[in-house]
């Protein structure tokens, strides 16, 4: 069985979200569920759950909040939220699960599913990661963390050459010549990117712009990355790559 605590000031969002669990994931036995976010550090620190369902968006302390309270966290967290793109886009970053309100009983199902097949539990480095993201959400000399073949990547965003389309896989070209194959698309990598100087010259590549050593003229052209690769340039991106490279022209 999976112990599990839910924390939301809304009580008919725990209640709704309780039922949900009873009907569809038996396994996970709720062992209480919290309005208070200031109250549920203490009891999550008595209960010790396995897993907390935790609502973002609340009055005194917020879920982000309530994880800083609770370092380190010995408890894997599956996030519930109103669409807030920012935060979200924090989450995708550290590799976590968050549900979109109201909870649909199929998503639900996937995310608990995903939380027992995860390999290792959900690692400090994760939340810490999140938190720096939501604190300086531009920084070029942030973490992200990537789920390969292997298990979960972390990685510093600078240390990122270009980004390259292999199916429903990237391919990361990363400094000192090291490869690293993710379980993303290059569009989902391009939309966790988008704070950061990366853009997308071609529908095969998502380049980092501080790593351009040279730009060759042609239809669309290419550029010349760090590591002495050559990446070819998409006719349609051309003028914006130009604006980017040039921006006082």
């Amino acid at each position: 069985m999976i112990k599990a605590v839910i924390i939301d000031d809304e009580s008919y969002a725990c209640q709704a979200l309780m039922t949900l669990l009873r009907k569809h994931c038996p396994d996970v036995t709720v062992a209480v569920a919290c309005q208070d976010p200031r109250e549920a550090v203490a009891i999550v620190e008595d209960i010790k759950p396995q897993l907390v369902f935790l609502d973002i968006e609340m009055p005194h302390m917020n879920g982000f909040s309530f994880l800083e309270k609770c370092r380190p966290a010995s408890f894997d967290v599956i996030f519930t939220t109103s669409y807030d793109q920012y935060a979200i886009k924090a989450i995708r970053f550290s590799a976590l699960d968050y549900l979109l309100k109201p909870v649909d009983a199929t998503e639900l199902k996937t995310a608990v599913q995903k939380y027992r097949d995860r390999p290792a539990p959900v690692t400090q480095q994760q939340f810490e990661i999140l938190l720096a993201k939501l604190n300086q959400p531009s920084s070029a000399s942030a973490r992200i963390a990537l789920p390969t073949m292997e298990g979960l990547q972390i990685i510093s965003i600078d240390n990122i050459i270009f980004c390259s389309s292999s199916s429903n896989y990237t391919i990361l070209t990363l400094k000192d010549k090291q490869k690293l194959t993710v379980s993303k698309t290059l569009k989902e990598i391009e939309e966790m990117l988008e704070d950061h100087r990366f853009l997308r010259i071609h529908h095969s590549y998502l380049v980092n712009l501080d790593e351009i050593k040279k730009y060759f003229r042609g239809e669309g052209g290419t550029v010349l990355m760090s590591d002495g690769s050559s990446v070819d340039v998409s006719r349609s991106k051309k003028e914006l790559l130009l604006k980017k490279l040039l921006p006082d022209k």
